[in-house]
């Protein structure tokens, strides 16, 4: 086992190193479903993140290998952002995540 991935004491704790952060789950998310996004329309589909906290995410996900970034050399600058395969791995735990949200939103739960 890698130096890198025997830091994990349990499979859980790997899983949120990669989606643990503030709105990484929503972007993977989002990229999932609504494939290939600009960033512009990362950043409506979550208002409430500061410019600042979305580039990080985004970043620390293309660090992670769950995403893509490609820059387009043109006025104004054109950045999409798009799943890998590995992201796509993910697709059975975010829809879960997604669906349980759903159930606590419509009162399910309660």
């Amino acid at each position: 086992m890698s130096e890198k991935k025997s830091k994990f004491h349990c499979p859980v704790e790997a899983t949120l190193s990669q989606i643990g952060g503030k709105y990484k789950m929503i972007i993977l998310c989002h990229l999932i479903h609504d494939g290939t996004l600009r960033y512009n329309e990362i950043q409506k589909h979550i208002p409430q993140a500061t410019a600042k906290m979305l580039v990080q995410q985004l970043k620390e996900l293309e660090s992670d290998g769950l995403i893509n970034r490609k820059v387009y050399p043109v006025v104004p600058p054109k950045t999409e952002y798009s799943i890998t395969e590995r992201g796509k791995s993910l697709t059975e735990v975010i829809d879960s995540i997604r669906d349980w949200g759903r159930n606590y939103m419509s009162g399910t739960f309660e």
